[in-house]
């Protein structure tokens, strides 16, 4: 990879290019999470190269994904897919418009993080019990600060070097953004703080841990009993080191 698509990748992050057991695992939560609002009018915010929205565009009235990287916003229309390119700080529909709203891992890649979520917040489905509008839904992936390893590689001398870095997000705040300027964690105070004031209610989060799809690749055995046995930790306080937060949220009544 030259200098300049690691520049791209580290700032925009690299997209799933492959299904695997750990993106069919998330796709489950995501239906689970919806609550049946996948079969409505839906936006996959950052959709990558498309692996998400093509499965969400299956079972969806309206299946439509934003992208900003031109290279994966074309392979994702190359799948038939409905794409548009823009940032998530200015999303191009009207307000009461989705039932269901996917950002997965993009949250913690745009420009302004408490913009990008007032701007899902705005295209969310307002409830109305009297005509029997379910309230629109967003659901959250992002990145753990407990995670002991920062997944995005950090920027050093000059140059981003990718790979699991350990321990980075441990470090002091203003150390560990030196470090990793390119990409955001989150504790769940921090996702607390940036939906304060928003016309949001929880409805579940938790902590999640990985598929590890890449350690099985090149050791089925052992790559399998550790992703059953951190997948185990989930139902326990130890979820606080998985790889990620999985937060759903709905529009609340009356706002």
């Amino acid at each position: 990879m030259n200098p300049v698509d690691r520049s791209r990748a580290a700032l925009r992050g690299e997209p799933s290019y492959v299904w695997r057991a750990g993106q069919d695992r998330r796709l489950k939560m995501i239906q689970e999470g919806a609550a049946g609002r996948q079969a409505g009018r839906v936006l996959d915010n950052g959709c990558g190269v498309g692996q998400f929205l093509l499965r969400l565009n299956q079972s969806a009235s309206l299946a439509i994904g934003l992208e900003y990287d031109p290279r994966h916003a074309l392979a994702a229309r190359k799948l038939e897919l409905k794409v548009t390119r823009a940032a998530a700080e200015h999303l191009p529909y009207p307000e009461n418009a989705l039932d269901l709203v996917l950002s997965h891992e993009v949250l913690e890649h745009v420009r302004d993080d408490r913009r990008a979520l007032e701007e899902i917040t705005r295209v969310l489905r307002r409830p109305d019990p009297r005509e029997g509008i379910d309230p629109g839904r967003l659901i959250l992936f992002v990145p753990n600060k407990g995670y002991p390893f920062e997944t995005h590689g950090i920027y050093w001398r000059g140059q981003y070097r990718f790979g699991n870095i350990p321990l980075v997000n441990y470090l002091p705040r203003r150390l560990r953004d030196r470090l990793a300027p390119h990409v955001r964690a989150y504790t769940s105070g921090d996702i607390e703080r940036l939906l304060a004031g928003l016309p949001l209610q929880i409805v579940s989060r938790t902590v999640i841990f990985g598929a590890y799809d890449n350690i099985i690749a090149r050791w089925p055995a052992i790559g399998k009993l550790l992703r059953q046995f951190l997948q185990l930790l989930e139902r326990t306080p130890l979820r606080i080191f998985g790889l990620s937060h999985l937060w759903v949220l709905e529009r609340k009544t009356g706002a």
